[in-house]
């Protein structure tokens, strides 16, 4: 499948193995002949909009499969898919959706009212995913009577497939635009490292905005095997749906790892079928890693990724989880580069490369690589400062960590995001509305141990001289502005805040007290 775009895998996949069952989700299925013919309606039904190359269309869903349909649907027209995050705002979903200047945005029932408080005057059209509802046509409705024959574009493989939104440290999100080749780089990874192949069955729980989600999906495509949708994860059901689908390679955030273990059916589950359980996105404790072990009975593979890279940058290997023995000590640490990629440690302020051992920011040179940030060319060359180059170039992935014998370490993270049950949370962002708190004379936000999402978000806060708000206060007052899994979970009041000479906030200083004692700072 080397050099060539998912447009061309499609239609190689439906060439080859027509009838071959590709995904499923609940009672329905679909033949890799009915994703390429369902993809060429949609492109026309597209088209009819007066959609085509440079247009985005977005999507609002858990369904794994309509969002994979759309977003093959319109790279056929070299139009790019934009899954939005349905946990958000509707200020900030409306943020993204003018940013990405989306023209139609396919909407599941239950977040129609997240699109009427959002207000989208941008769209055109919004469709729903499951159902024609209050006046709007149903997504399969809508394509269904378009033509099946479609000539899409003469695509390249380094052209943008996929845009997906990360909070920056400006507290804006920014667009990361992603090529047909980056995210083939990381589905190859899938085939020749995890071992994915035609009679491999694909779990796949993970939101459909998500790098990791959009991947499981797409690597069923590339592999030729079966991609299994569950939109929406519990973990009593997960387990049962891995003995009865015959799940063979999955992966999941340490948070759904939890709560499967924490199931009352975890260690009746049926794990036969099962190969391999990768996971990655936040911290994880060693006691959860090493009761996974024992309890799946699978292959365990960590990965460390970004969403810039369209992906995996390290794996820790299943050979590598070892809970005692003089190789225990890799448990703490990402694993090795994956092959075709290479990583670097050096000094945050002069790039200089820094020797084993000593931590600095991570920089990853990936064929996955963005493009770029949408319509934002100076973050772009900030991310890319030694400029790009033919194996994609620099990125400067905002981590600290240092190399131990070729074994990446991740143990601070630079420009201080917090990773709780896979979600990225940028404080800059949460900070900006913290100060608006009229009760807040100085506020800071940090990641501090969560027992179940790894990480979760504080605030501490200096009050304003006579000021009396409350935790609780605080708390409801953010939740009412900002999407709830960013607003802080709890409250710390200080009389000061850490800085430096300068008036710098010394993050480091004031996150200390709450990961004293622990070695896995960050995973």
């Amino acid at each position: 499948m080397s050099g060539m775009t998912f447009i061309e895998i499609l239609q190689h996949q439906a060439r080859r193995r027509p009838q071959a069952l590709a995904y499923r989700c609940g009672d329905r299925r679909w033949t890799f002949a009915d994703i390429e013919r369902d993809t060429n309606r949609i492109a026309n039904a597209l088209a009819a909009m007066g959609l085509g190359a440079g247009d985005r269309v977005a999507a609002l869903t858990r369904f794994h499969v309509e969002a994979l349909l759309l977003t093959l649907a319109a790279a056929k027209l070299g139009a790019v898919c934009m899954p939005v995050n349905w946990r958000l705002a509707p200020g900030e979903v409306r943020y993204i959706v003018d940013h990405g200047g989306a023209k139609l945005m396919m909407a599941d029932r239950g977040f129609l009212p997240l699109v009427d408080r959002a207000g989208l005057p941008g769209l055109q059209s919004v469709v729903v995913t499951d159902g024609a509802h209050d006046g709007l046509s149903g997504f399969h409705d809508w394509f269904t009577a378009a033509s099946d024959q479609f000539t899409p574009v003469a695509a390249k493989p380094e052209d943008p497939m996929l845009q997906l939104y990360s909070s920056g440290t400006t507290g804006l999100p920014k667009g990361v635009v992603l090529s047909h080749a980056g995210l083939a780089f990381n589905c190859q990874l899938g085939v020749s490292v995890w071992g994915v192949g035609e009679g491999s069955v694909i779990g796949n729980a993970l939101p459909t905005f998500h790098i990791a989600g959009a991947n499981m999906a797409l690597f069923a495509l590339y592999s030729g095997a079966t991609g299994s949708s569950y939109p929406d994860f519990d973990p009593g059901a997960y387990i049962a749906a891995i003995g009865a689908h015959g799940i063979t390679h999955t992966f999941v955030v340490p948070a759904m790892i939890l709560f499967m273990l924490q199931s009352a059916t975890a260690r009746q589950g049926d794990y036969r079928t099962l190969k391999l359980m990768a996971y990655g996105g936040s911290p994880i404790s060693d006691r959860v890693l090493t009761d996974a072990m024992a309890v799946f009975g699978c292959g365990l593979l960590q990965v460390y990724g970004l969403t810039e890279i369209s992906g995996s940058a390290t794996f820790l290997m299943p050979e590598d989880h070892q809970a005692s023995g003089p190789r225990a000590r890799l448990l703490r640490s990402a694993g090795r580069p994956v092959p075709g990629v290479r990583v670097r440690v050096v000094d945050p302020a002069t790039l200089q490369d820094l020797p084993d051992g000593q931590t600095g920011e991570v920089l990853i040179e990936s064929p996955g690589n963005m493009i770029g940030y949408w319509r934002n060319p100076e973050a772009t060359a900030a991310a890319f400062p030694e400029g790009r180059n033919a194996d994609g170039g620099w990125f400067r992935s905002g981590d600290g960590g240092y190399l131990d014998g070729g074994w990446l370490y991740i143990n601070d993270r630079i420009k201080d995001m917090i990773i709780s049950g896979g979600e990225n949370i940028y404080p800059a962002e949460i900070e900006n509305l913290l100060m608006q708190h009229p009760a807040v004379a100085d506020g800071a936000v940090i990641g501090v141990p969560d027992p179940t999402w790894g990480e979760s978000v504080k605030a501490c806060v200096v009050r304003r001289p006579g000021a009396e708000a409350s935790e609780r206060e605080i708390i409801d007052w953010m939740r009412e502005r900002l999407a709830h899994y960013k607003c802080p979970r709890s409250v710390d009041f200080v009389e000061t805040l850490p800085r430096n000479p300068s008036g710098k906030l010394l993050k480091r200083i004031l996150r200390a007290p709450y990961w004293q004692g622990r070695e896995r700072a960050v995973h």
